[in-house]
């Protein structure tokens, strides 16, 4: 069997990390090995955690959904977040209201978020302010009374 070398002396390409470790007889992921899309999870379930503290009864049976990218027959019509900085409209959020036997379904789109964030922080910033403006919507409130500044 022939050996490899390193060509050009820059060693391992990435960081060594499995995706799961073996705690006694359960895996568990490893932290620093989450995807993109996990961690932009969780910083959506973070900024739904904050606004069900202070809105518990009124969030009940509401879904939030996380998309990579919206729709592209998704209309301009009541209820999308856009943002109009990029040359056009951009949808960043969607609110779909309960019908049907439904629950009302707020959506959040990944990819365009990602695009506009410089950095893990604004990301964070920009998902919270996208949750709010969502839900204020829903209860038909204004995004401050919803969660004050």
């Amino acid at each position: 069997m022939a050996r490899r070398r390193e060509r050009h002396g820059r060693g391992l390409r990435g960081r060594l990390l499995l995706p799961q470790a073996l705690v006694g007889a359960s895996s568990v992921r490893v932290p620093a090995a989450r995807s993109r899309s996990e961690r932009f999870d969780d910083l959506v379930r973070d900024a739904i955690a904050d606004l069900e503290e202070r809105w518990h009864e009124q969030l009940e049976g509401v879904e939030f959904a996380v998309e990579d990218v919206p729709p592209p027959d998704s209309g301009w019509e009541e209820g999308v977040v856009a943002d109009e900085t990029a040359g056009g409209p951009v949808p960043l959020g969607r609110l779909l209201p309960a019908g049907n036997g439904v629950a009302p379904r707020v959506v959040v789109y990944r990819r365009p978020l990602e695009a506009r964030a410089s950095g893990r922080r604004d990301l964070g910033d920009l998902v919270h302010e996208v949750v709010v403006d969502q839900v204020a919507q829903l209860l038909g409130l204004d995004p401050d009374i919803v969660d004050p500044p």
